[in-house]
């Protein structure tokens, strides 16, 4: 689960110690949940390219 959170956050250009957000109760949840429903950054970050445009 942790590497999938990872590299959910690494699409949008965040860094995979973000999740650790998820601690603080109730609105560490929002926050990540916020996150997760962001889209992908349109061009190849520093994690790598955006998985959306590979096909």
């Amino acid at each position: 689960m942790l590497i999938a959170v990872a590299r959910r956050l690494h699409d949008i250009g965040k860094s995979g110690w973000w999740h650790l957000i998820g601690l603080i109760p109730l609105v560490g949840l929002i926050i990540l949940i916020i996150l997760f429903c962001q889209n992908s950054e349109q061009y190849e970050n520093k994690y790598g390219p955006n998985p959306k445009l590979e096909y």
